[in-house]
């Protein structure tokens, strides 16, 4: 097995410690691995996505970068078929209906996920047809 090593600031290596004790993992290598293969599995699903897709996306975001994610998600308007956004104690939520070709909805959330002012984004795949 490979040995990788991250850097990671001290309140967020403090909040790790405290999931892996809450989760039960008997090391931290053990609980980021687990978490790796898990967004490996998601990428995997979304590009074995073929045809139209319904999906859902959920977006987070500090309600200070609101207008960067609006402006990145202008780009795919012509894929949004309902909106809903909420905001709370300075971050803001988006809840996105997406209705897309496979291609456009891999790209919408790459885009989403490069994006720095992007704290989090899930996509739910509601239906595919192809």
């Amino acid at each position: 097995m490979e040995i990788l090593s991250i850097s990671m600031d001290s309140a967020s290596l403090k909040q790790l410690n405290e999931v892996q004790k809450r989760l039960g993992f008997k090391s931290r290598s053990k609980m980021l691995r687990s978490a790796v293969l898990s967004l490996l599995k998601s990428h995997s699903d979304l590009e074995a996505l073929k045809g139209s897709v319904e999906s859902v996306f959920v977006v987070t975001y500090t309600e200070m970068e609101k207008n960067h994610v609006s402006d990145l998600l202008h780009g795919f308007g012509d894929t949004v078929k309902t909106s809903m956004h909420h905001h709370e104690s300075g971050i803001g939520v988006d809840i996105l209906n997406i209705s897309a070709p496979a291609k456009k909805t891999r790209e919408l959330y790459s885009s989403l996920e490069r994006n720095k002012c992007v704290r989090s984004v899930s996509c739910v795949v509601v239906k595919e047809t192809g």
